[in-house]
């Protein structure tokens, strides 16, 4: 057993092309530290519909050079199999460690394979390589990104030629290609011919995003804007000047590219501490909005004062304001969220007479709905021009959400008045997360092996109507390893993360109010109750 494990950290150090990767792995051989040796060579990271993800280093199961190269081998001979092997194969990264080097990995494998490889000039938001997708007419895109995961992590996304994300079964299609690839050696990756594309996408990009405003439109609000240290600064500030909105105060700090993220624990808006240097600002420059992005730029985070303390829109609530205000633009079209976003959309959806889908998590299954006017998930992701990005967009959704404050600026409305109109039209619908993150990733098995054995029969006092094991599919949704709960009054969903090692329940209540006066009555009672069914699920999930 030992002796296999040496020999194989061995055999991948022979092919391994990064001088740094080899020194790791090279001074572990030497060490005979077999506890991290196995870690990284207990398997091989799974390629699925997130494409890849995982902490940098040597061996099969982390992120490196080695484990690219064979992905982009991989991804090349599935597209040869789907009749694409001369077609275009549009590139981008961020500004994470390694990222450059991924995407000139990915540049030298597409063109040894035949293919034409062009790369975005620089790092780039991701919303800017799935437009290029489309705009260029590629047969595939692949964005070197980890989004808002840790500085320790990098990852591999892609997308085929429609410009969204992949599906099953192009996912197991291209892993099974992967793992066909035995060595490195039979991978040719010539140092040139791949080309590195000028600013002509990304000002096509800059120019599809005016489309997203209604024409004549206010552009009066001050905002506040955080990058989160990753590459959206110069696409937002771009887009914000061609719009007319006032230029956003950065939160200077976070405002430039940094692989090490050195101001936040995780770089992602949601997470505790993240926005407080945006806070800061916002309390120096007194903005009608917060709009952060993560480190990609596909997200959007927004915050606002509320009874003079600034706080984050949690992101049904910014799902809902968008939807809202499309509404109230006359817009047309399916409305689309995932199962985990809060079902206000539907009900604004069937109020404006229009169509409305749920579909599986993840903008892969949102980006395909037929006729999709608008898709947003609970986890700050919004597509609001899904002709021109099939993603979410971080930039075009804070153009929008501005707009709105705009709009609602100049009838002396804040969003907070919106979402309350919302709430005495529709119904209080309160959401909240329960989110474990773990280093056992068996905690994760237990707590839904234990679900799926004994099922709660209550929640928070409510009775549980209806519990759905979704491994096997509904009607309507794809299987996926998912649990639903419905209540009376609410709802629960559990599934683990399928990019960080976390089980995430999503809770929502709604609790019916006629009149505004009514509003806070019904906040204290959807706290309660979101409260009680967070403690009562921990106690049936065993975590």
């Amino acid at each position: 057993m030992q002796d296999d494990l040496i020999a194989r950290a061995r055999t991948w150090l022979a092919e391994d092309p990064d001088p740094e990767t080899r020194d790791e792995l090279a001074k572990l051989i030497e060490a005979g530290d077999l506890t991290e040796l196995s870690a990284r060579f207990s398997g091989t990271l799974q390629f699925g519909t997130a494409g890849l993800r995982g902490e940098l280093g040597a061996g099969p199961m982390r992120m490196n050079r080695s484990v690219v190269i064979r992905a982009a081998a991989g991804l090349a001979a599935y597209l040869r199999k789907q009749g694409q092997g001369t077609g275009t194969v549009v590139i981008g990264y961020d500004a994470r460690h390694k990222s450059a080097d991924f995407a000139r990995d990915t540049a030298a494998v597409m063109t040894g394979a035949g293919l034409r490889a062009v790369v975005l000039p620089r790092p780039l938001p991701t919303p800017v390589l799935a437009f290029a997708i489309r705009h260029l007419g590629a047969v595939a895109g692949v964005e070197v990104t980890a989004s808002h995961n840790p500085p320790r992590d990098n990852g591999y996304k892609v997308y085929l030629g429609d410009g969204s994300q992949i599906v099953p079964p192009a996912d197991a299609e291209i892993a099974a290609e992967i793992q066909a690839i035995t060595t490195l050696h039979e991978v040719p990756r010539p140092d040139t011919g791949w080309e590195t594309l000028d600013d002509t996408v990304l000002n096509a990009y800059l120019a599809r995003t005016d489309a997203v405003l209604a024409p004549g439109s206010p552009r009066t609000a001050r905002t506040v804007y955080t990058a989160m240290h990753g590459v959206g600064k110069d696409t937002l500030l771009a887009a914000f000047a061609r719009a007319g909105f006032p230029a956003p105060a950065l939160v200077s700090e976070q405002a430039d590219p940094d692989p090490d993220f050195p101001t936040v624990a995780f770089p992602n808006p949601e997470e505790p501490g993240a926005m407080d240097l945006a806070f800061a600002k916002a309390r120096e420059t007194d903005p009608d909005l917060i709009i952060a992005n993560d480190p990609d730029a596909d997200r959007c985070a927004a915050a606002v004062k509320d009874n003079g303390t600034w706080r984050m829109l949690r992101g049904d609530e910014v799902g809902s304001l968008l939807a809202a205000h499309l509404v109230r633009r006359g817009a047309t079209g399916v409305f689309a969220e995932s199962i985990v976003s809060s079902s206000l959309l539907g009900r604004i959806a069937e109020k404006a007479g229009l169509p409305y889908e749920e579909t599986l998590t993840g903008f892969k299954w949102i980006a395909r709905v037929d006729g999709l006017r608008y898709g947003y998930e609970e986890a700050l992701g919004y597509c609001v021009d899904p002709d021109g990005v099939r993603d979410k967009d971080g930039i075009t959704a804070a153009l929008l959400i501005t707009e709105l404050a705009s709009v609602l600026k100049e009838e002396g409305r804040t969003l907070l008045d919106l979402l309350d109109d919302l709430a005495v039209e529709h119904g209080l619908h309160a959401t909240d997360q329960l989110s474990v993150r773990v280093q056992d990733l068996s905690v994760i098995a237990d707590a839904m092996r234990r679900l799926r054995e004994q099922p709660p029969t209550e929640l928070a006092g409510l009775p549980v109507t209806r519990a759905e094991d979704l491994t096997q599919g509904t009607e309507s949704l794809p299987p996926t390893d998912g649990l639903r709960y419905t209540l009376t009054g609410a709802r629960v969903i559990v599934r683990p993360s399928g990019t960080e090692p976390k089980l995430k329940c999503y809770l929502e209540v709604v609790v019916p109010v006629s009149t505004h006066a009514g509003l806070p009555t019904a906040r204290a009672t959807a706290a309660d109750l979101l409260t009680a069914v967070k403690r009562d699920l921990s106690a049936a999930a065993g975590i």
